[in-house]
């Protein structure tokens, strides 16, 4: 059965047995019903994979706001002695800028940071990552990557869902619809966002983790960091387990027939997402439960990972969940946003993850699961190598820039110990292997046993896929 009409032709079945037949056939329609309930809460579209993946779960480690490349990954010494000077025309190219700095003097900022070669890779990493350069050899930089859009909300737009408009399923939902998860009482795809020490300025929209016009059960289910990780999943006080149990039951039986009438596939969803809520009532409890971790696991991702919220906290239950089989993990932390105060700044955040990023790396491997486990980390965009503001001043930042930036991603069957792309010498272009932000989505696909060509679904009477009608390529060089 193609995936591609799966969802319709099984929509078609349901309303053809409860609307042209006898009742006995209609009986037999639930009958089927259950079984497929049974087989979408655990696997995916019957033909995939396509063929054997490399990774059969995916850690994104999502940094909102757009981290400085020129800080922290691609080394370029020779700014120095361009410093406080125009940038040359011939880079700059006419190329688009915020309104923040439209008109006014490019004046070049060196990077803030010393940056040393890492293991036997080489790679070069700068001094506020310290524990990352301590697994540079389990690491495949792409810097390379670059993107079309300027601005946060379509720029994360099109970096987690393949477009810069609202509405399209996110990776990590196209993941859950096409593959499933092997957990029946978790989602397939989970969400957790970092509490901040104060309020973070970068928005994080809930389309970053919808579902578009998948059927909602594919959307990103956030885990609150609070006493109560997803609201109204415990029962009210008064109610005893098994008139709840009853209670669902009766709801079931009355959305079954209602969806037998339609055919509508968001009463599936609604009869699906009752039952998960049923199951995750004792899963949850038990996941936010750290008290069967080690010592040595504190003690590795770093004292951030004591309290609940915490990015550091996230990795240690990202690391948990795929454990339990979720399918995608997709961690947030904003306010990489670094207009001013940069050297203040991007180092406040390099501290909140950095430590944490690279323990979750050390973690995966010596449980034996980063062979098959694909970890992400990256924003929508990186940084401008003009100064905003005074460039020789402590308040200097930088503005956005979508022409190049860098990412790394681990395991999942990528090349380890790898640099992939080049910028040229100011940061500003791509000068070698460019990878657009829709070759990593088919990149991503392709590791998870997935054709980003052939993986689609329709609507509105139109083929639609993650990497869209544009051409992309799978980048085959990074893959093991």
């Amino acid at each position: 059965m193609n995936n591609d009409n799966y969802a319709a032709e099984s929509v078609s079945r349901r309303y053809f047995l409860g609307r042209c037949t006898g009742i006995s056939l209609g009986a037999m329609s639930l009958g089927l019903l259950e079984q497929e309930q049974l087989r979408a809460d655990s696997v995916g579209l019957p033909d995939l994979p396509h063929f054997a993946p490399k990774a059969k779960r995916v850690i994104f480690l999502t940094q909102s706001g757009g981290p400085s490349q020129i800080e922290l990954f691609d080394h370029k010494p020779g700014l120095r002695k361009w410093a406080g000077k125009e940038l040359p025309e011939s880079v700059r190219r006419g190329q688009r800028l915020t309104t923040m700095t439209a008109g006014k003097a490019q004046l070049i900022m060196p990077a803030r940071t010393k940056f040393s070669r890492c293991g036997e890779s080489g790679a070069t990493i700068g001094e506020w990552m310290p524990h990352l350069q301590t697994v540079a050899d389990d690491l495949c930089f792409i810097k390379s990557m670059e993107t079309d859009q300027i601005n946060h909300a379509p720029a994360m737009t099109k970096f987690l869902t393949g477009h810069q408009l609202p509405g399209r399923p996110s990776v990590g939902s196209w993941t859950s619809y096409g593959l499933g998860s092997s957990n029946r009482n978790l989602p397939d795809y989970l969400v957790l966002i970092s509490k901040m020490k104060r309020p973070s300025d970068q928005p994080l929209y809930d389309h970053y983790w919808g579902s578009g016009f998948l059927p909602s059960k594919y959307q990103g289910v956030k885990l609150r960091n609070a006493k109560e990780p997803v609201l109204y999943l415990r029962d009210p006080d008064g109610m005893p387990r098994e008139v709840r149990r009853g209670m669902l039951d009766g709801i079931s039986d009355l959305n079954e027939i209602r969806l037998t009438k339609t055919g509508d596939p968001e009463i599936a969803t609604r009869i699906s997402q009752y039952e998960m809520a049923w199951r995750m009532q004792s899963s949850i409890p038990e996941l936010n439960d750290l008290s069967d971790e080690p010592e040595s696991t504190f003690e590795l991702y770093g004292p951030d990972s004591r309290r609940a919220g915490t990015y550091a906290a996230n990795c240690v239950q990202a690391r948990r969940l795929i454990e339990r089989g979720v399918r995608f993990v997709q961690l947030f932390h904003p306010d990489w946003d670094h207009h001013s105060r940069l050297s203040s700044w991007c180092t406040a955040r390099c501290r909140d993850t950095d430590q944490a990023s690279a323990a979750l790396v050390k973690d995966l491997k010596q449980r034996g699961l980063l062979e098959d486990t694909l970890v992400i980390w990256g924003g929508e965009f990186g940084r401008g190598v003009a100064g905003q503001g005074k460039w020789d001043s402590p308040e200097g930042g930088r503005d956005h820039h979508p022409r190049c930036f860098t990412m790394w991603m681990a395991g999942g069957g990528v090349k380890p110990g790898m640099t992939y792309g080049k910028t040229d010498d100011f940061s500003y272009n791509v000068a070698e292997n460019p990878v657009h932000v829709n070759d990593l989505h088919a990149t991503i696909l392709h590791l998870l046993g997935i054709d980003h060509e052939r993986f689609t679904h329709r609507y509105q009477g139109l083929d639609f896929r993650l990497t869209g009608v544009e051409e992309s390529r799978v980048v085959k060089e990074i893959i093991a």
